[in-house]
């Protein structure tokens, strides 16, 4: 039977269908509630029971952990009511009226820009725009039922094409077929703009981003949009990877940290080759912020990237560089459990 659900602090009410999650009814009825993966892996739709028992789902333990069980959270994206609720969730007003459509697109463009990363340009039908923000994705639709995620390179500002940065996996599905048998004019569909990760706008705090891999297709369209609307905030932007050779489209911050004053860039490489003769920070890349502030207190930070990365810098910088917990955004790129191997374009 269907449940009545309360959110808290808004006293904003929707209704949950029989087999329903809270996420999928309350994103139905207009009321967006942070989520990220929607695959109960990467946390960021993590809320409060204050009242009432829910079916927890299936999830990742990193995700939901037993003392975040006992302490009253669930992940709205798997959670399914057993009675009425009253849940605490912050809501995202800046996605509220935009429609999320499914839509056909024309592969415009491949880019090969490393020996595993294709960048695609999509065209959209001359009739159709895509509204969005930048740093949300879209779910490409496959012809057996699958999706997968990727997120949107470019920002809305940019949108003649839309960009994603697709990481060869090498374990068949979608990826195989990208980079094996894909060719330019094929016709994709999608359902999107999907997310809740996007520049909050209504700060003046200085940002600072991380990326690990292909995290930086999304970052990519916040600062990209950040200059043109003439932001001049301070960022700085942290983007690791292994190697030299995985730095694909380096030379695109390189180029941001030259023409912008209000704009750094530190790469870090955690496994450097001895044929990079690297001379740059290396380690994992959240601990080079780690070592670079003293404090986080007065920011705002942006991670994207593999889950492990994102969960270690939430861990370290609310814990112990003053950070936040509401001013850390991010967008893990998971694994799915059974239905397709990248949730996003991943590292």
């Amino acid at each position: 039977m269907p449940h009545r659900v309360l959110i808290k602090p808004s006293n904003h009410t929707f209704t949950v269908d029989d087999n329903e999650t809270v996420l999928d009814a309350a994103l139905r009825e207009g009321f967006p509630l942070p989520y990220g993966c929607r695959d109960g892996a990467c946390g960021t739709c993590k809320g409060k029971l204050l009242e009432g028992r829910v079916d927890f789902g299936s999830y990742q333990d990193s995700a939901l952990t037993g003392d975040d069980r006992s302490a009253g959270f669930a992940l709205f994206c798997q959670a399914r009511p057993l009675t009425d609720l009253v849940i605490e969730s912050r809501e995202i007003g800046a996605i509220k009226d935009i429609p999320v459509k499914t839509l056909p697109c024309r592969v415009q463009k491949m880019e090969r820009v490393a020996p595993d990363v294709m960048v695609l340009h999509l065209q959209l039908p001359a009739h159709e725009r895509l509204q969005f923000l930048a740093g949300q994705y879209l779910d490409i639709l496959m012809k057996d039922g699958k999706r997968r995620s990727f997120s949107m390179a470019n920002g809305p500002h940019d949108d003649h094409l839309l960009q994603l940065h697709v990481r060869n996996y090498g374990r068949g599905g979608f990826t195989e077929y990208v980079f094996s048998r894909m060719k330019e004019k094929d016709i994709l569909r999608f359902e999107g703009p999907l997310g809740t990760f996007f520049l909050r706008e209504d700060s003046d705090k200085p940002i600072v981003f991380l990326a690990s891999g292909t995290g930086f297709a999304p970052i990519k369209a916040i600062v990209e949009y950040a200059f043109h609307k003439g932001i001049e905030r301070k960022m700085v932007l942290y983007w690791g990877n292994r190697s030299l050779a995985d730095f694909y489209l380096r030379e695109v911050p390189g180029k941001w940290q030259q023409e912008h004053s209000n704009f750094a860039f530190v790469p870090v490489l955690s496994e450097p080759a001895p044929e990079d003769r690297w001379n740059g920070r290396t380690g994992l890349v959240h601990q080079a912020v780690m070592q670079d502030f003293d404090s986080l207190a007065g920011y705002q930070v942006y991670a994207c990237g593999a889950p492990v990365m994102v969960e270690a810098a939430h861990r370290d910088f609310t814990r112990l560089k003053g950070l936040p917990e509401s001013e850390f955004y991010s967008d893990a790129f998971t694994i799915s459990r059974d239905t397709h191997i990248p949730r996003k374009s991943g590292p």
